[in-house]
């Protein structure tokens, strides 16, 4: 309850070819044994994650992942993991050695470079290889610092470094709504209590959007679905902004005046994490769906579907519903993308709240270069019930999209 949210924290990947040190690293980087170490290449398999703090950096989110020239069948689809973990980092950081370093390592720079991730290059076992690094000097842009893991050689330094790249890297978004409220603003949520809403407590993104309210000088005012209309009548003046969850936006779009600005929760995500006008554009192909077309429902978490789940049952039940056809859909749920996108005629993705800004914006860019519009589900279902208009009345550019 007290930790920082995962797709808060920036996250590193740490990469390199197999028995460079990388698990050593992390392990002296951190004063913690993280990973498992061996003389024996190909020890670490799949990436591994660990959500920590680390003095001179904050909260991050770090990746120990497998050797990239893994060999075999099985190695390169390590491989394949490890640079699914790309998509999903703040900072790249490349170790090496001063006789390892080579094209295969340039290579993985270019990589990183390409997809704008900040780089910093680790030259590890300096009491092995001192004075043998020099003629590796071939990417001064890169910041670079010389280790050594075994001896705890600049592992300090390194650690300086990294604090010093990570902290010019921008997570998320400052804020969720404090570009949308003022100071004194009463914001009212009406917040469902139904099988998704863990036992006492709320879900994470109406928790930080209360925070965000409280960090913006402003009132929040909380209230299930059943209170919106009592709560709009007892308050001593009209809310500045009303946001609900999507399940009931409906409702709540047809209980407020409609001089009320209104939203969604998962619509302020949707810019937090991505891309809202993009969104906005995507939602329109759901009234060209034909019987046959296939729709991807891509979840980032691997929560455990409830009998009437958001993304299973109630978005397919509405979308079939508003379309009058026979449209199949297909989940992706958790970290990795193991779904050929082409083959669908529209992706709806989650609100994201447990990924990092970096990883939704590479997923869009993935749909987009296979050509396929992206929504998101809260602009989705505010769609198909006729109130996303409404519902964007707080972003009059986004709104205009729809014209």
């Amino acid at each position: 309850m007290n930790e920082t949210p995962l797709g808060n924290r920036l996250h590193i990947g740490i990469f390199g070819k197999r028995n460079v040190g990388k698990s050593s690293f992390i392990n002296a980087i951190t004063g913690q044994v993280l990973s498992i170490v061996s003389d024996v290449p190909g020890t670490t398999t799949d990436p591994v994650g660990k959500a920590m703090e680390i003095s001179g950096i904050g909260p991050a989110y770090l990746y120990d992942t497998a050797g990239l020239d893994d060999t075999g069948d099985l190695g390169r689809m390590r491989a394949e993991r490890t640079k699914d973990i790309i998509s999903k980092i703040n900072l790249g950081i490349l170790v090496s050695t001063a006789r390892d370093f080579d094209q295969f390592d340039r290579g993985l720079i270019r990589d990183l470079k390409e997809k704008k991730v900040p780089v910093i290059l680790v030259f590890n076992k300096s009491d092995l290889y001192r004075g043998e690094l020099d003629r590796n000097r071939e990417m001064p842009s890169i910041p670079t610092v010389e280790v050594s893991s075994l001896t705890g050689e600049n592992i300090e330094q390194a650690r300086k470094l990294i604090a010093r790249v990570g902290s010019g890297i921008t997570v998320e978004r400052d804020t969720i709504l404090g570009d949308i409220i003022g100071h004194g603003d009463i914001v009212c949520l009406v917040v469902p209590i139904d099988l998704g809403a863990p036992k006492g407590r709320l879900i994470l993104p109406q928790v930080q959007v209360i925070r965000d309210i409280l960090d913006n000088d402003a009132i929040a005012v909380t209230a299930k679905e059943r209170e919106i209309e009592y709560v709009m009548r007892s308050l001593p003046a009209k809310p500045s902004l009303v946001i609900c969850d999507s399940q009931v936006v409906l409702k709540v779009a047809g209980s407020i005046p409609p001089d009320v600005k209104f939203t969604t929760f998962s619509i302020l995500f949707s810019r937090q994490k991505g891309e809202l006008a993009t969104f906005i554009k995507g939602v329109k192909r759901i009234d060209e769906l034909e019987d046959g077309d296939r729709v991807l429902i891509m979840e980032a978490c691997t929560h455990h579907p409830l009998p009437d789940d958001i993304g299973r049952v109630k978005i397919p039940r509405w979308i079939r519903l508003y379309t009058g056809r026979d449209v199949t859909f297909d989940i992706n749920a958790g970290p990795y993308r193991d779904k050929d996108m082409s083959q669908y005629k529209l992706i709806i993705h989650c609100g994201g709240c447990m990924i990092n800004r970096a990883e939704m914006l590479h997923r869009i860019s993935d749909a987009a270069d296979t050509g396929v519009p992206i929504t998101n589900y809260g602009i989705a279902i505010s769609y198909v019930h006729g109130v996303l208009k409404r519902a964007l009345s707080p972003f009059p550019y986004e709104s205009s999209l729809l014209e």
